[in-house]
Protein backbone atom coordinates (compact mmCIF):
# COMPACT_ATOMS: atom_id res chain seq x y z
CA UNK A 1 0.00 0.00 0.00
CA UNK A 2 1.32 3.39 -0.89
CA UNK A 3 1.58 5.51 2.22
CA UNK A 4 -0.36 8.74 2.43
CA UNK A 5 2.19 10.19 4.83
CA UNK A 6 4.45 12.83 3.47
CA UNK A 7 2.34 14.03 0.56
CA UNK A 8 2.16 17.76 0.41
CA UNK A 9 -0.30 19.69 -1.65
CA UNK A 10 -1.53 23.24 -1.65
CA UNK A 11 -4.98 24.76 -1.41
CA UNK A 12 -5.48 27.30 -4.18
CA UNK A 13 -6.47 30.71 -2.93
CA UNK A 14 -9.72 31.82 -4.56
CA UNK A 15 -11.27 35.25 -4.12
CA UNK A 16 -14.57 35.14 -2.27
CA UNK A 17 -16.55 36.14 -5.33
CA UNK A 18 -14.97 33.42 -7.44
CA UNK A 19 -15.64 30.85 -4.71
CA UNK A 20 -19.28 31.91 -4.55
CA UNK A 21 -19.55 31.68 -8.33
CA UNK A 22 -18.07 28.18 -8.20
CA UNK A 23 -20.75 27.20 -5.68
CA UNK A 24 -23.53 28.40 -7.95
CA UNK A 25 -21.95 26.74 -10.96
CA UNK A 26 -21.64 23.41 -9.15
CA UNK A 27 -25.22 23.61 -7.95
CA UNK A 28 -26.61 24.51 -11.34
CA UNK A 29 -24.50 22.31 -13.57
CA UNK A 30 -22.53 19.43 -12.00
CA UNK A 31 -21.06 18.59 -15.42
CA UNK A 32 -19.45 21.99 -15.61
CA UNK A 33 -18.28 21.74 -12.01
CA UNK A 34 -16.26 18.67 -12.89
CA UNK A 35 -14.16 20.36 -15.55
CA UNK A 36 -10.58 21.31 -14.91
CA UNK A 37 -9.88 18.32 -12.65
CA UNK A 38 -8.14 15.02 -13.20
CA UNK A 39 -10.71 12.22 -13.34
CA UNK A 40 -10.11 8.62 -12.41
CA UNK A 41 -13.32 7.44 -14.03
CA UNK A 42 -13.39 8.82 -17.54
CA UNK A 43 -16.76 9.66 -18.95
CA UNK A 44 -18.13 11.21 -22.08
CA UNK A 45 -21.24 13.19 -22.73
CA UNK A 46 -21.18 15.20 -19.52
CA UNK A 47 -21.51 14.37 -15.84
CA UNK A 48 -21.81 10.61 -15.44
CA UNK A 49 -20.40 9.33 -12.12
CA UNK A 50 -20.02 5.55 -11.90
CA UNK A 51 -23.02 3.96 -10.17
CA UNK A 52 -22.99 1.21 -7.55
CA UNK A 53 -25.54 0.01 -5.01
CA UNK A 54 -26.14 -2.75 -2.49
CA UNK A 55 -28.86 -3.68 0.02
CA UNK A 56 -28.26 -6.23 2.79
CA UNK A 57 -30.77 -7.83 5.17
CA UNK A 58 -29.22 -7.26 8.61
CA UNK A 59 -30.96 -10.17 10.32
CA UNK A 60 -30.26 -12.85 7.72
CA UNK A 61 -27.11 -11.42 6.14
CA UNK A 62 -28.55 -11.98 2.67
CA UNK A 63 -28.02 -9.62 -0.23
CA UNK A 64 -31.33 -8.17 -1.45
CA UNK A 65 -29.96 -5.98 -4.24
CA UNK A 66 -26.52 -5.45 -5.78
CA UNK A 67 -25.12 -3.49 -8.73
CA UNK A 68 -21.36 -3.04 -9.15
CA UNK A 69 -21.06 -3.78 -5.45
CA UNK A 70 -17.36 -4.70 -5.61
CA UNK A 71 -16.25 -1.89 -7.93
CA UNK A 72 -13.97 0.75 -6.43
CA UNK A 73 -15.61 4.08 -5.74
CA UNK A 74 -14.86 7.29 -3.84
CA UNK A 75 -16.84 7.38 -0.57
CA UNK A 76 -16.99 11.21 -0.21
CA UNK A 77 -18.50 12.20 3.15
CA UNK A 78 -19.62 8.65 3.94
CA UNK A 79 -15.98 8.53 5.08
CA UNK A 80 -17.15 10.35 8.20
CA UNK A 81 -19.04 7.26 9.37
CA UNK A 82 -15.65 5.62 9.92
CA UNK A 83 -14.34 8.83 11.50
CA UNK A 84 -17.15 8.64 14.04
CA UNK A 85 -16.62 4.90 14.50
CA UNK A 86 -13.06 5.68 15.56
CA UNK A 87 -14.26 8.45 17.89
CA UNK A 88 -16.93 6.24 19.48
CA UNK A 89 -14.28 3.62 20.12
CA UNK A 90 -12.11 6.15 21.94
CA UNK A 91 -15.11 7.28 23.98
CA UNK A 92 -15.91 3.70 24.91
CA UNK A 93 -12.33 3.31 26.15
CA UNK A 94 -12.68 6.41 28.30
CA UNK A 95 -10.28 8.55 26.26
CA UNK A 96 -12.97 11.14 25.49
CA UNK A 97 -16.32 12.09 27.00
CA UNK A 98 -19.22 13.92 25.38
CA UNK A 99 -18.14 17.12 27.12
CA UNK A 100 -14.44 16.77 26.24
CA UNK A 101 -13.02 19.60 24.14
CA UNK A 102 -11.45 19.05 20.74
CA UNK A 103 -8.96 21.69 19.62
CA UNK A 104 -9.08 23.09 16.10
CA UNK A 105 -5.68 23.30 14.41
CA UNK A 106 -4.72 25.57 11.53
CA UNK A 107 -4.82 22.53 9.26
CA UNK A 108 -8.35 21.65 10.37
CA UNK A 109 -9.54 25.23 10.03
CA UNK A 110 -8.19 25.35 6.47
CA UNK A 111 -10.34 22.45 5.25
CA UNK A 112 -12.65 23.18 2.34
CA UNK A 113 -16.43 23.43 2.89
CA UNK A 114 -18.76 22.08 4.04
CA UNK A 115 -17.49 23.31 7.43
CA UNK A 116 -18.42 25.09 10.64
CA UNK A 117 -15.78 27.75 10.03
CA UNK A 118 -13.99 27.33 13.35
CA UNK A 119 -10.74 29.24 13.81
CA UNK A 120 -7.37 27.83 14.86
CA UNK A 121 -7.20 27.48 18.63
CA UNK A 122 -10.96 27.30 19.11
CA UNK A 123 -12.52 24.22 20.65
CA UNK A 124 -15.68 22.20 20.16
CA UNK A 125 -17.12 19.58 22.49
CA UNK A 126 -17.17 15.98 21.38
CA UNK A 127 -20.98 15.92 21.39
CA UNK A 128 -21.22 19.03 19.22
CA UNK A 129 -18.56 17.56 16.94
CA UNK A 130 -20.64 14.42 16.48
CA UNK A 131 -23.73 16.46 15.65
CA UNK A 132 -21.76 18.70 13.28
CA UNK A 133 -20.56 15.62 11.39
CA UNK A 134 -24.02 14.04 11.22
CA UNK A 135 -25.87 17.20 10.15
CA UNK A 136 -23.49 19.71 8.55
CA UNK A 137 -20.92 17.10 7.49
CA UNK A 138 -18.29 19.57 8.67
CA UNK A 139 -14.88 18.86 7.17
CA UNK A 140 -13.00 21.04 9.65
CA UNK A 141 -14.53 19.09 12.53
CA UNK A 142 -13.80 15.71 10.93
CA UNK A 143 -10.15 16.70 10.52
CA UNK A 144 -10.01 17.92 14.13
CA UNK A 145 -11.40 14.60 15.39
CA UNK A 146 -8.62 12.76 13.57
CA UNK A 147 -5.90 15.09 14.83
CA UNK A 148 -7.10 14.98 18.43
CA UNK A 149 -7.13 11.18 18.38
CA UNK A 150 -3.97 10.42 16.42
CA UNK A 151 -1.90 13.61 16.40
CA UNK A 152 -2.17 14.12 12.64
CA UNK A 153 -4.80 13.51 9.99
CA UNK A 154 -2.37 11.36 7.99
CA UNK A 155 -1.81 9.04 10.95
CA UNK A 156 -5.55 8.93 11.59
CA UNK A 157 -6.19 7.92 7.97
CA UNK A 158 -3.79 5.00 8.41
CA UNK A 159 -5.69 3.97 11.55
CA UNK A 160 -8.99 4.22 9.70
CA UNK A 161 -7.67 1.96 6.95
CA UNK A 162 -6.42 -0.59 9.49
CA UNK A 163 -9.79 -0.53 11.21
CA UNK A 164 -11.61 -1.01 7.92
CA UNK A 165 -9.52 -4.09 7.14
CA UNK A 166 -10.08 -5.47 10.66
CA UNK A 167 -13.82 -5.17 10.07
CA UNK A 168 -13.56 -7.01 6.77
CA UNK A 169 -13.67 -3.96 4.48
CA UNK A 170 -10.81 -5.42 2.51
CA UNK A 171 -10.92 -3.07 -0.48
CA UNK A 172 -11.27 0.19 1.46
CA UNK A 173 -8.48 2.70 1.91
CA UNK A 174 -8.63 6.12 3.56
CA UNK A 175 -6.42 9.14 2.93
CA UNK A 176 -8.24 11.68 5.10
CA UNK A 177 -10.89 11.95 7.81
CA UNK A 178 -13.47 13.96 5.87
CA UNK A 179 -13.90 12.40 2.45
CA UNK A 180 -12.66 15.46 0.57
CA UNK A 181 -11.25 14.53 -2.85
CA UNK A 182 -8.22 12.29 -2.87
CA UNK A 183 -7.44 9.64 -5.51
CA UNK A 184 -6.39 7.21 -2.77
CA UNK A 185 -9.72 7.44 -0.89
CA UNK A 186 -11.42 4.26 -2.10
CA UNK A 187 -14.12 1.83 -1.05
CA UNK A 188 -16.90 -0.37 -2.45
CA UNK A 189 -20.64 -0.57 -1.89
CA UNK A 190 -20.12 -3.98 -0.28
CA UNK A 191 -17.54 -2.65 2.15
CA UNK A 192 -19.85 0.19 3.14
CA UNK A 193 -22.67 -2.24 3.99
CA UNK A 194 -20.22 -3.82 6.44
CA UNK A 195 -19.50 -0.44 8.04
CA UNK A 196 -23.21 0.43 8.19
CA UNK A 197 -23.87 -2.74 10.17
CA UNK A 198 -20.71 -2.53 12.28
CA UNK A 199 -21.37 0.93 13.69
CA UNK A 200 -24.88 -0.13 14.77
CA UNK A 201 -23.72 -3.44 16.23
CA UNK A 202 -20.77 -1.97 18.11
CA UNK A 203 -22.18 1.38 19.25
CA UNK A 204 -26.00 1.19 19.48
CA UNK A 205 -26.04 3.88 22.18
CA UNK A 206 -24.10 6.33 19.98
CA UNK A 207 -25.76 5.39 16.70
CA UNK A 208 -28.81 7.41 17.76
CA UNK A 209 -26.89 10.56 16.83
CA UNK A 210 -27.36 9.68 13.17
CA UNK A 211 -31.07 10.34 13.68
CA UNK A 212 -30.41 13.99 14.55
CA UNK A 213 -32.59 16.24 12.33
CA UNK A 214 -30.94 19.52 13.41
CA UNK A 215 -28.90 21.03 16.19
CA UNK A 216 -28.20 24.50 17.54
CA UNK A 217 -24.59 25.67 17.50
CA UNK A 218 -23.51 29.12 18.66
CA UNK A 219 -26.63 30.88 17.50
CA UNK A 220 -27.17 28.82 14.37
CA UNK A 221 -29.61 26.00 13.72
CA UNK A 222 -28.00 23.42 11.42
CA UNK A 223 -30.18 20.95 9.55
CA UNK A 224 -29.36 17.42 8.44
CA UNK A 225 -28.41 16.84 4.79
CA UNK A 226 -30.15 13.44 4.85
CA UNK A 227 -33.59 14.26 3.48
CA UNK A 228 -34.85 10.68 3.79
CA UNK A 229 -35.07 11.05 7.57
CA UNK A 230 -38.71 11.59 8.41
CA UNK A 231 -39.78 11.24 4.77
CA UNK A 232 -39.29 7.52 4.07
CA UNK A 233 -40.87 5.09 6.50
CA UNK A 234 -38.37 3.14 8.57
CA UNK A 235 -35.27 5.18 7.70
CA UNK A 236 -33.29 6.05 10.83
CA UNK A 237 -29.92 7.27 9.37
CA UNK A 238 -27.19 7.38 8.34
CA UNK A 239 -24.98 9.60 6.00
CA UNK A 240 -24.88 11.46 2.71
CA UNK A 241 -21.83 12.35 0.61
CA UNK A 242 -20.79 14.16 -2.52
CA UNK A 243 -17.68 15.05 -4.48
CA UNK A 244 -17.45 15.71 -8.20
CA UNK A 245 -15.68 12.42 -8.83
CA UNK A 246 -17.88 10.32 -6.55
CA UNK A 247 -21.26 11.67 -7.51
CA UNK A 248 -24.05 11.74 -4.94
CA UNK A 249 -23.69 9.01 -2.33
CA UNK A 250 -25.92 7.78 0.49
CA UNK A 251 -25.65 5.19 3.26
CA UNK A 252 -29.03 4.31 4.74
CA UNK A 253 -30.34 2.11 7.53
CA UNK A 254 -34.02 1.27 7.91
CA UNK A 255 -36.20 -0.75 10.29
CA UNK A 256 -39.88 -1.64 10.14
CA UNK A 257 -42.08 -4.37 11.58
CA UNK A 258 -39.16 -6.40 12.87
CA UNK A 259 -37.20 -6.12 9.64
CA UNK A 260 -33.88 -4.31 9.24
CA UNK A 261 -31.74 -3.43 6.22
CA UNK A 262 -28.74 -1.34 5.30
CA UNK A 263 -28.44 0.15 1.83
CA UNK A 264 -25.76 1.94 -0.16
CA UNK A 265 -26.13 4.10 -3.27
CA UNK A 266 -22.99 5.53 -4.87
CA UNK A 267 -22.65 7.74 -7.93
CA UNK A 268 -26.07 9.36 -8.11
CA UNK A 269 -26.34 12.04 -10.78
CA UNK A 270 -28.00 14.46 -8.38
CA UNK A 271 -29.06 14.55 -4.77
CA UNK A 272 -32.69 14.25 -5.79
CA UNK A 273 -32.18 11.27 -8.11
CA UNK A 274 -30.00 9.52 -5.54
CA UNK A 275 -32.70 10.03 -2.90
CA UNK A 276 -35.36 8.65 -5.24
CA UNK A 277 -33.24 5.57 -5.97
CA UNK A 278 -32.62 4.97 -2.28
CA UNK A 279 -36.28 5.50 -1.35
CA UNK A 280 -37.30 2.95 -3.98
CA UNK A 281 -34.69 0.47 -2.71
CA UNK A 282 -35.89 0.84 0.88
CA UNK A 283 -39.54 0.47 -0.05
CA UNK A 284 -38.92 -2.58 -2.23
CA UNK A 285 -36.33 -4.31 -0.03
CA UNK A 286 -37.60 -3.82 3.51
CA UNK A 287 -40.77 -5.92 3.05
CA UNK A 288 -38.59 -8.76 1.72
CA UNK A 289 -36.22 -8.73 4.72
CA UNK A 290 -36.37 -11.41 7.40
CA UNK A 291 -38.64 -10.51 10.34
CA UNK A 292 -37.60 -13.20 12.81
CA UNK A 293 -34.76 -13.32 15.33
CA UNK A 294 -31.40 -12.24 13.95
CA UNK A 295 -29.51 -15.12 12.36
CA UNK A 296 -26.44 -13.30 11.05
CA UNK A 297 -23.78 -12.63 13.68
CA UNK A 298 -22.82 -9.06 14.49
CA UNK A 299 -20.03 -7.51 12.48
CA UNK A 300 -16.90 -7.66 14.61
CA UNK A 301 -13.22 -7.01 14.33
CA UNK A 302 -10.94 -10.02 14.10
CA UNK A 303 -7.43 -10.08 15.55
CA UNK A 304 -7.37 -6.29 15.52
CA UNK A 305 -6.53 -4.81 18.90
CA UNK A 306 -4.03 -2.10 18.02
CA UNK A 307 -4.45 1.02 20.11
CA UNK A 308 -4.20 4.41 18.46
CA UNK A 309 -0.77 5.91 18.77
CA UNK A 310 -0.68 9.63 19.46
CA UNK A 311 1.85 10.94 16.99
CA UNK A 312 2.81 14.59 17.03
CA UNK A 313 3.01 15.99 13.53
CA UNK A 314 5.13 19.11 13.36
CA UNK A 315 4.31 19.76 9.71
CA UNK A 316 0.76 20.65 8.74
CA UNK A 317 0.18 19.10 5.33
CA UNK A 318 -2.53 20.30 2.99
CA UNK A 319 -4.07 18.98 -0.18
CA UNK A 320 -5.84 20.42 -3.16
CA UNK A 321 -9.57 20.36 -2.52
CA UNK A 322 -11.81 21.18 -5.42
CA UNK A 323 -15.14 19.68 -4.50
CA UNK A 324 -17.43 19.53 -1.52
CA UNK A 325 -17.66 16.42 0.59
CA UNK A 326 -21.39 16.71 0.95
CA UNK A 327 -24.20 17.34 -1.48
CA UNK A 328 -26.05 20.17 0.23
CA UNK A 329 -22.91 22.32 0.21
CA UNK A 330 -21.62 21.86 -3.32
CA UNK A 331 -18.72 24.27 -3.16
CA UNK A 332 -15.16 24.33 -4.43
CA UNK A 333 -14.47 21.71 -2.52
CA UNK A 334 -16.29 -27.23 16.79
CA UNK A 335 -14.80 -26.57 20.26
CA UNK A 336 -11.76 -27.93 22.00
CA UNK A 337 -14.13 -27.85 24.93
CA UNK A 338 -11.57 -28.03 27.70
CA UNK A 339 -11.46 -25.42 30.45
CA UNK A 340 -8.18 -23.74 29.67
CA UNK A 341 -5.29 -23.50 32.07
CA UNK A 342 -4.24 -19.97 31.23
CA UNK A 343 -1.87 -19.35 34.11
CA UNK A 344 1.41 -17.70 33.03
CA UNK A 345 3.45 -20.78 33.98
CA UNK A 346 1.73 -22.87 31.34
CA UNK A 347 4.18 -23.07 28.44
CA UNK A 348 3.28 -23.99 24.91
CA UNK A 349 5.21 -25.28 21.97
CA UNK A 350 2.41 -24.79 19.50
CA UNK A 351 3.75 -23.36 16.25
CA UNK A 352 3.04 -19.69 15.83
CA UNK A 353 3.98 -18.56 19.32
CA UNK A 354 1.84 -16.45 21.61
CA UNK A 355 -0.58 -13.72 20.78
CA UNK A 356 0.81 -10.23 21.02
CA UNK A 357 -1.05 -6.91 21.15
CA UNK A 358 -1.46 -5.19 17.80
CA UNK A 359 -2.64 -6.18 14.34
CA UNK A 360 -2.37 -9.91 13.73
CA UNK A 361 -1.23 -11.58 10.52
CA UNK A 362 -4.11 -13.71 9.30
CA UNK A 363 -4.03 -16.70 6.98
CA UNK A 364 -4.23 -15.84 3.29
CA UNK A 365 -7.28 -18.04 2.99
CA UNK A 366 -9.19 -16.00 5.56
CA UNK A 367 -12.17 -14.36 3.94
CA UNK A 368 -13.71 -10.94 4.45
CA UNK A 369 -17.32 -10.61 5.54
CA UNK A 370 -19.55 -11.22 2.50
CA UNK A 371 -16.38 -12.39 0.81
CA UNK A 372 -15.39 -11.45 -2.71
CA UNK A 373 -14.53 -13.84 -5.51
CA UNK A 374 -11.10 -15.38 -5.29
CA UNK A 375 -10.48 -14.17 -8.82
CA UNK A 376 -11.02 -10.57 -7.84
CA UNK A 377 -7.88 -8.68 -6.95
CA UNK A 378 -7.95 -5.95 -4.32
CA UNK A 379 -7.15 -2.41 -5.37
CA UNK A 380 -3.57 -1.77 -6.49
CA UNK A 381 -1.16 -1.50 -3.59
CA UNK A 382 -3.61 -2.91 -1.08
CA UNK A 383 -2.36 -4.85 1.92
CA UNK A 384 -2.17 -8.58 1.23
CA UNK A 385 -3.56 -9.32 4.68
CA UNK A 386 -7.31 -9.91 4.46
CA UNK A 387 -9.39 -9.56 7.60
CA UNK A 388 -11.86 -12.33 8.35
CA UNK A 389 -15.26 -11.56 9.82
CA UNK A 390 -17.20 -13.73 12.26
CA UNK A 391 -19.24 -15.12 9.38
CA UNK A 392 -19.85 -14.66 5.67
CA UNK A 393 -23.21 -13.86 4.20
CA UNK A 394 -22.30 -15.85 1.10
CA UNK A 395 -20.76 -18.86 2.78
CA UNK A 396 -22.15 -21.49 5.10
CA UNK A 397 -21.44 -20.89 8.81
CA UNK A 398 -18.17 -22.41 10.05
CA UNK A 399 -18.54 -25.97 11.25
CA UNK A 400 -17.19 -27.17 14.58
CA UNK A 401 -14.77 -30.02 13.99
CA UNK A 402 -14.37 -31.43 17.50
CA UNK A 403 -16.70 -32.31 20.35
CA UNK A 404 -17.58 -30.10 23.31
CA UNK A 405 -16.45 -30.69 26.89
CA UNK A 406 -17.34 -27.30 28.31
CA UNK A 407 -21.02 -26.52 28.22
CA UNK A 408 -21.30 -22.84 27.38
CA UNK A 409 -23.73 -20.77 29.42
CA UNK A 410 -26.66 -18.93 27.85
CA UNK A 411 -24.38 -16.01 26.95
CA UNK A 412 -20.69 -16.01 26.07
CA UNK A 413 -18.12 -13.43 25.04
CA UNK A 414 -15.94 -13.80 21.96
CA UNK A 415 -12.69 -11.83 21.71
CA UNK A 416 -11.44 -12.91 18.31
CA UNK A 417 -10.52 -15.76 16.00
CA UNK A 418 -6.84 -16.68 15.68
CA UNK A 419 -4.98 -18.94 13.29
CA UNK A 420 -3.21 -20.67 16.19
CA UNK A 421 -4.68 -21.99 19.45
CA UNK A 422 -1.73 -20.74 21.48
CA UNK A 423 -2.48 -17.20 20.35
CA UNK A 424 -6.12 -17.60 21.35
CA UNK A 425 -5.10 -18.87 24.79
CA UNK A 426 -2.62 -16.06 25.19
CA UNK A 427 -5.33 -13.54 24.32
CA UNK A 428 -7.67 -15.03 26.95
CA UNK A 429 -4.91 -15.02 29.54
CA UNK A 430 -4.08 -11.39 28.96
CA UNK A 431 -7.75 -10.42 28.98
CA UNK A 432 -8.36 -12.04 32.36
CA UNK A 433 -5.17 -10.55 33.80
CA UNK A 434 -6.11 -7.03 32.71
CA UNK A 435 -9.83 -7.09 33.44
CA UNK A 436 -10.14 -9.44 36.43
CA UNK A 437 -13.42 -8.72 38.26
CA UNK A 438 -16.16 -9.58 35.80
CA UNK A 439 -13.98 -12.34 34.26
CA UNK A 440 -12.73 -13.88 37.49
CA UNK A 441 -15.39 -16.60 37.45
CA UNK A 442 -15.71 -16.86 33.67
CA UNK A 443 -14.50 -20.04 31.98
CA UNK A 444 -12.09 -19.44 29.08
CA UNK A 445 -12.26 -21.84 26.18
CA UNK A 446 -11.52 -22.02 22.49
CA UNK A 447 -13.74 -23.09 19.63
CA UNK A 448 -11.91 -24.78 16.78
CA UNK A 449 -13.62 -24.07 13.47
CA UNK A 450 -12.88 -24.74 9.84
CA UNK A 451 -13.84 -22.10 7.33
CA UNK A 452 -12.77 -21.64 3.73
CA UNK A 453 -10.09 -24.30 4.10
CA UNK A 454 -8.58 -22.54 7.11
CA UNK A 455 -8.56 -23.67 10.74
CA UNK A 456 -9.24 -20.91 13.24
CA UNK A 457 -9.61 -20.80 17.02
CA UNK A 458 -12.25 -18.58 18.55
CA UNK A 459 -11.24 -17.17 21.94
CA UNK A 460 -14.26 -17.13 24.24
CA UNK A 461 -15.35 -16.74 27.86
CA UNK A 462 -18.35 -18.66 29.20
CA UNK A 463 -20.13 -18.11 32.52
CA UNK A 464 -22.85 -15.55 31.80
CA UNK A 465 -26.48 -16.48 32.33
CA UNK A 466 -27.81 -13.01 31.47
CA UNK A 467 -27.13 -10.72 28.53
CA UNK A 468 -26.46 -7.72 30.79
CA UNK A 469 -23.66 -9.55 32.62
CA UNK A 470 -22.02 -10.54 29.36
CA UNK A 471 -22.36 -7.01 27.96
CA UNK A 472 -20.86 -5.52 31.15
CA UNK A 473 -17.87 -7.84 30.93
CA UNK A 474 -17.45 -7.03 27.25
CA UNK A 475 -17.53 -3.30 28.02
CA UNK A 476 -14.78 -3.81 30.59
CA UNK A 477 -12.74 -5.67 27.98
CA UNK A 478 -13.16 -2.88 25.45
CA UNK A 479 -11.98 -0.32 27.99
CA UNK A 480 -8.82 -2.37 28.33
CA UNK A 481 -8.27 -2.32 24.57
CA UNK A 482 -9.84 -5.65 23.58
CA UNK A 483 -12.39 -6.05 20.81
CA UNK A 484 -15.24 -8.37 21.74
CA UNK A 485 -18.93 -9.04 21.47
CA UNK A 486 -21.50 -10.82 23.63
CA UNK A 487 -23.57 -13.50 21.92
CA UNK A 488 -25.94 -16.30 22.71
CA UNK A 489 -24.21 -19.65 22.91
Amino acid sequence: MRSVVGRSRTIPALPAALAAAAVLTALAAPAEARRGRHHHHASSGGYNPPYAAMVVDVKSGKTLHAVNEDALRHPASITKVMTLYMLFEQMERGKFALDSDLTISAHAAAQAPSKLGLRPGQTITVEDAIKAIVTKSANDVACAIGENIAGSEERFAQMMTAKAHALGMSRTRYANASGLPDPDQLTTARDLTVLARAIQDRFPHYYRYFQTRSFAFRGRVIGNHNHLLGNVQGVDGIKTGYTRDSGFNLMTAAKSEGRQIVAIVLGGKSGASRDRIMADLVRSSLPRAFAGARQAPPVTEVAERARPAVVADAVSRTRTQVASADDDDVETTGTTGEPLDITPSRATTTPGGTWKPGPQALPKAAQAYAGTSSAQAPFPGASKTVARMASSERDEPPKAITGTRVVPTAWVIQLGAMDDEAKARSMLSEARAKVGGSLSKAAPYTVKVEHGGTTLYRARFSGFSEQDAAQDACTALKRSGFSCFATRS
